[in-house]
């Protein structure tokens, strides 16, 4: 009984040291250092309390317009830009903060954009839905669907000439894929082996339409078999997950072989936008996509696993809080545009 119990001990000691060391991890989580989870758990915070804020914003008047906020959406962009290096390019989508952030925005400049005033990214004349960070490798978000698409042949085209090693990465909505440019986008890009990651964030709805109304096959991905690239379909609530789908595209890209489809299968849950009465989905499936929160689903397995301590995600959490807090403070006491430059980078000279 003694050594039955001696090997008990042992067994549960080495289960114990598996988890500490990882060795039971799955590959895609021990594949992330944790200074890279920390940062990428961060931006997933930072991207959530930023359009909580922008939503606030609105309905207090401050923000004008619409706006389309991709809260439940965090895993896709940040898991997919930290494949990206600094040199590398986005082109994002009509909601895109998340892309925004996840390469690097700065949150007030954001808000001040949303504001309307001189020190947003395009000094107030986009608002939400052309946020552009060059300098940042963003090209910039676009209103039209599938907009981006066309213009990541033009900027695969551009690296090629130039012989760099960079990566242009498109993300566009499930509804896009139905775009004819989505289809001549993704024929070019295989014919001249361009460098792009085609990353299509699948929330289900394009519009109020259920994709699998708009679609007939089951996944995104499975056309790209009709282009001779590789497509893969994952779940895009799952940062790890996602990450590792998108280094596998990137490193494709990158050595010379070409564009890839990548399909984060992930939900939105507020509307499609602002104006958005949310008639054609139930309550009870959003409330089952929220169970499926992705900043609680990676905090839950980096705790597990013992990766992060309760004290170190709290800390994060913090950290964004604080962020955001100065970045509506930085929004709001910035001045307006004038007057007598209305026109300004607007029109060319």
């Amino acid at each position: 009984m003694d050594q039955l119990d001696g090997k008990r001990d042992a067994i549960a000691m080495t289960t114990e040291l598996q988890i500490r060391t990882g060795a039971n991890q799955r590959p895609e989580l021990a594949a992330l250092d944790d200074d890279v989870l920390r940062a990428a758990l961060l931006k997933m915070h930072l991207i959530r309390r930023f359009e909580e804020t922008a939503e606030d914003s609105y309905a207090r008047g401050l923000v004008h317009g619409t706006m389309h906020l991709s809260i439940g959406q965090e895993a896709s962009a940040v898991g997919a830009v930290l494949a990206l290096e600094p040199k590398d390019y986005i082109l994002s989508t009509h909601r895109g903060h998340g892309h925004c952030i996840a390469k690097g925005a700065d949150p007030g400049r954001m808000l001040a954009e949303f504001f309307g005033k001189e020190t947003g990214y395009c000094r107030g004349r986009g608002g939400s839905m052309h946020i552009a960070d060059v300098e940042g490798g963003n090209l910039g978000a676009n209103g039209i669907v599938g907009g981006g698409l066309p213009i990541a042949v033009g900027v695969g085209m551009s690296l090629r000439a130039q012989k760099r090693d960079s990566v242009c990465m498109v993300f566009f909505g499930d509804g896009a894929t139905n775009e004819g440019a989505f289809h001549e986008a993704l024929n070019m890009a295989s014919i001249w082996r361009l460098p792009i990651v085609f990353l299509c964030e699948n929330n289900k709805y394009g519009m109020s339409m259920d994709v699998g109304r708009a679609m007939a096959v089951a996944n995104v991905a499975d056309r790209a078999a009709a282009y001779a690239i590789p497509g893969v379909s994952v779940d895009g609530n799952d940062l790890p997950a996602v990450a590792a789908a998108a280094r596998a595209a990137v490193e494709r890209a990158r050595a010379g072989d070409g564009p890839s489809l990548v399909e984060c299968k992930t939900y939105r849950i507020r509307g499609h936008s602002k104006s958005d009465r949310n008639l054609y989905r139930t309550r009870q499936e959003i409330e089952e996509w929220r169970d499926r929160d992705p900043i609680r689903r990676l905090e839950d397995e980096l705790l597990r696993h013992d990766r992060l301590s309760r004290e170190e995600l709290r800390v994060i959490a913090e950290r964004a809080e604080q962020q955001i807090t100065a970045a509506v403070e930085f929004a709001g006491t910035s001045p307006d545009p004038r007057v007598d430059e209305l026109t300004r980078d607007v029109y060319a000279d």
